[in-house]
């Protein structure tokens, strides 16, 4: 009849377990029970700790480039008011045009780096953010100038349009809104 485990000598549980020699004597005498079998408990608790890190780690980038998207956007709408309200003020003087191309920046959230009048176009350069997340943005501004660089339209597009075209039918024209005109839903009842 075999022996309950209970009653199994230290000898023949540290055999079991694959512990011989000095081993298992420092074991015995130590008064630790040792296994064979390494346990998994609390390796959860290891991977949870892990995974929680690297999404801390993860949303702190997005973080930090959500910032820097909003400080570029920032100086780029500074800037580019800025160089508006230079260039509307050219005739003043490019004293007053840039100071009050720096209050406009200033109401923006942004620094003016810089700011320079060449007749009545601005060039002007803003700033936003500090530290890492400091962005510069450059911005001209002046009146339009004839277009001398394009060919002229082809002479069908600057006719009027025909009386009977798509507009007169009550189709919708491509790039507008709606459907048929008012004209042609009261003839179609």
């Amino acid at each position: 009849m075999a022996r309950p485990p209970a009653a199994r000598s230290a000898k023949a549980r540290f055999a079991e377990a694959g512990l011989t020699g000095a081993r298992s004597v420092a074991a015995r005498f130590a008064g630790v029970h040792l296994t064979a079998a390494r346990s998994d408990r609390g390796s959860a608790t290891i991977w949870s700790v892990g995974a929680i890190a690297v999404l801390c780690v993860v949303f702190g980038i997005v973080l930090a480039l959500g910032q820097a998207v909003v400080v570029r956007h920032r100086a780029a709408g500074g800037a580019d008011l800025a160089a508006l309200a230079a260039a509307d003020h050219w005739a003043d003087g490019p004293a007053v045009a840039c100071a009050r191309a720096e209050g406009v920046a200033r109401d923006q959230g942004a620094r003016l780096v810089r700011c320079a009048m060449v007749g009545e176009i601005s060039d002007v350069t803003a700033a936003a953010g500090r530290g890492p997340f400091t962005a510069e943005v450059r911005a001209r501004a002046g009146p339009a100038g004839p277009v001398t660089s394009q060919a002229p339209l082809p002479p069908e597009s600057q006719k009027a349009p025909r009386p009977g075209g798509p507009a007169a039918s009550g189709a919708p024209v491509p790039g507008s809104l709606g459907g048929p005109t008012p004209l042609a839903r009261s003839a179609l009842r």
